[in-house]
């Protein structure tokens, strides 16, 4: 399949597909076979994590196909229980040796761990770990505005990407602003939420049958029309090239307001509040 994803340049000058895909609890031989079913369908942004135990699953899967390195945008996370400088350092090189690769196209912090209280040492580790090759282009996950400021205020440096929390039931709009006056790019982990009734949602419904598509193309191209990268998974051939089709028709201002409007204060599927939340 020839791939048609627009790309999105970062604050660092390098490019990356306006939609990706995830591999959360993709793993082994399956979870091999279905990233490089993703990568064949048109993928070309594949996120994993150091917690999600798939490095190397990632890394097998890119044996698998033909697509050449230089076109795929590979992204892994820093866990928080390694956010010290010299332990951030060697989890970076032991993601590498996990995935079998030279260099990651984007690392991200996976957490602030405000409690914990030293991500500006993993961060220090990233902007080491780029001017020495092993990273493209640095990020965060699940940082606030103010975890953000404090980035740019004591090294200079802002994150090319935030991966937060986004979807229908929690839109993250002044997030989204924060980020769009600042040249922070929006990714979106579990765009399409995690077993919800997101699919079944009148509004989506009516919204899909009015332009013909399937609701979770409603809802990606939502996250694609709020300049948000969303990174959706499926192990289904079927579904992954669904999910990846949502650039040959266009959602009306109306359509954006009223999923605009499904958000919820409380609408977080796990609580998983970044001000107070730590991760292992």
């Amino acid at each position: 399949m020839t791939n048609q994803i627009p790309e999105i340049t970062l604050n660092d000058g390098t490019n990356i597909p306006a939609i990706g895909f995830g591999t959360y609890k993709l793993w082994g031989n399956d979870g091999a076979a279905a990233i490089a079913s993703a990568i064949d369908h048109g993928y070309r942004l594949i996120d994993s994590a150091y917690n999600y135990e798939n490095e190397g699953t990632v890394g097998a899967a890119l044996k698998r196909t033909s697509v050449p390195r230089e076109e795929l945008r590979i992204t892994s996370k820093l866990p928080g229980r390694y956010h010290t400088y010299d332990k951030a350092v060697k989890t970076i090189q032991e993601s590498l040796y996990r995935a079998d690769l030279d260099y990651y196209d984007l690392y991200l912090i996976h957490w602030p761990n405000p409690k914990q209280d030293i991500y500006m040492e993993a961060w220090q580790a990233l902007i080491d770990a780029k001017k020495w090759g092993l990273i493209r282009s640095i990020g965060v996950c699940n940082f606030l505005p103010e975890h953000l400021e404090r980035l740019e205020k004591e090294t200079g440096v802002l994150p090319s990407i935030n991966q937060v929390e986004l979807h229908p039931f929690f839109n993250q709009a002044e997030q989204r602003k924060w980020h769009e006056e600042h040249g922070v790019v929006t990714e979106s982990w579990s765009p399409l939420t995690r077993a919800s009734d997101v699919f079944t949602n009148d509004t989506i419904k009516d919204i899909a049958d009015k332009h013909s598509k399937t609701a979770s193309q409603i809802i990606l191209r939502w996250h694609y029309q709020h300049d948000a990268v969303a990174i959706p998974k499926s192990a289904s051939p079927v579904r992954q090239l669904e999910n990846i089709s949502i650039f040959d028709f266009v959602l009306d201002d109306e359509d954006i307001e009223a999923i605009d409007e499904l958000s919820r204060t409380d609408g977080r599927m796990k609580d998983q509040d970044p001000a107070v939340y730590e991760e292992f």
